[in-house]
């Protein structure tokens, strides 16, 4: 059985705010709109539609200067933290000779740096990256991509994601889905169980 594992609030929680305020100086007027205005760009720069470099300079900029490149993609990329019970169901299923696919919404400050940060990535056969595959969820093409480069047959496919709108499109495509709520795993593991017989 194939299991797509979507990485952001399913594998790793995160919290860009608390790690990125950390660059604003303490006197900053109105901090969340500034970070919020990095959001701006950001689905440009995971769907590899901005060079990182171009992506960095303009969101130092946003947040108001000062800050050096180096800086920016610290504060960017420690915002993890992994979500032990998920890892330890991605771990039971490979280890049952499943076959685990990474499909995420991501970008090249995070990736590798996660799969460097965390070994435990290995235990997964691929992945489908946005910054790469050159589309973001929910649009189609990317799960157009996912299919066709890991000969994925959907209703066979098991799709673990938390935003409602990339799930709808996977059950477009057929996938046998279901939306991860950090704060229900045992709804998960129920839901797993039904799947896999149990």
């Amino acid at each position: 059985m194939t299991f797509l594992f979507d990485i952001g609030r399913v594998l790793l929680d995160f919290d860009f705010e608390t790690s990125l305020s950390q660059l604003l100086p303490a006197d900053t007027l109105d901090p969340a709109t500034r970070l919020a205005a990095l959001i701006e760009r950001k689905d440009d720069f995971e769907a590899g539609r901005i060079p990182e470099p171009e992506y960095v300079q303009w969101a130092i900029e946003r947040l108001g200067g000062g800050i050096t490149p180096e800086a920016f993609r610290h504060a960017w990329q420690h915002i993890f933290t992994p979500n032990e019970p998920m890892w330890s169901v991605a771990t039971r299923l490979a280890a049952d000779g499943h076959r685990l696919i990474l499909f995420s919404n991501t970008n090249s400050i995070h990736c590798p740096w996660i799969f460097e940060t965390y070994p435990r990535f290995s235990i997964f056969h691929g992945a489908v990256l946005s910054h790469l595959a050159g589309g973001i969820k929910p649009d189609r093409p990317i799960y157009e991509h996912a299919i066709r480069e890991h000969g994925l047959i959907p209703e066979e496919t098991r799709y673990i994601d938390d935003l409602p709108a990339n799930i709808a499109t996977g059950r477009e495509f057929g996938f046998r889905a279901w939306q991860y709520d950090l704060n229900d795993h045992a709804a998960f593991e129920d839901w797993l169980a039904g799947e896999l017989g149990r």
